[in-house]
């Protein structure tokens, strides 16, 4: 059993508003990650909120996931990796794995996320790389989830990825550099 965490508490601050609610292609950011990860292989689907959950959570919440508010989302990512990797060890205990994936990256589709699966080798890492470097979605192996929740402030898994290069498969994908930080990148995607 691999469990989705959807990364989704940042506060958008250089949007200057909530990037999970940035409707594109029929949905909101957030709705179609979500969508895309409940057609993959994986369950459970957990979302980690923390920022903005309250105008956030209403656009998901119809949908069948688990919703976690992560109450330290101002001290960066790792803090949203730790409550997401502690809720699948709670609601999934028999979890193998996990993918980490962002709301913010449109291009990722339900294949993307199979084909980590798919990948995996025993007690590894798969992560996609663009720019020359690992970056999300990527899977981890449970023996991992450890390394995982000792990440602090701004750290993100790509540190644990550095960490194991000998355990880590990587799948090259370049679109995966197109993610949305200011109007800027929004308005770009939304021609595409």
């Amino acid at each position: 059993m691999t469990g989705i965490i959807i990364l989704a508490a940042g506060s958008s601050r250089r949007l200057g508003q909530p990037k999970q609610n940035l409707v594109f292609k029929g949905g909101t950011l957030l709705q179609r990650a979500v969508e895309t990860a409940i057609a993959s292989v994986c369950a459970p689907v957990i979302v980690v909120l923390g920022a903005n959950a309250g105008v956030i959570r209403p656009t998901v919440e119809h949908y069948k996931i688990t919703i976690i508010e992560n109450p330290d989302w101002a001290e960066g990512m790792s803090s949203s990796i730790r409550v997401g990797i502690t809720a699948l060890q709670n609601f999934a205990p028999t979890a193998e794995s996990a993918i980490l994936m962002l709301c913010d990256q449109p291009f990722v589709d339900t294949y993307l996320l199979n084909h980590l699966v798919l990948a995996k080798p025993e007690s590894s890492i798969v992560s996609y790389f663009y720019n020359d470097t690992p970056g999300p979605p990527a899977l981890f192996d449970a023996v991992y989830f450890d390394d995982l929740q000792l990440l602090t402030g701004a750290e993100g898994a790509k540190k644990v990825i550095q960490k194991y290069p000998e355990k880590t498969v990587e799948i090259v994908f370049p679109p995966g550099r197109i993610d949305i930080d200011t109007i800027e990148d929004f308005e770009k995607i939304s021609g595409l």
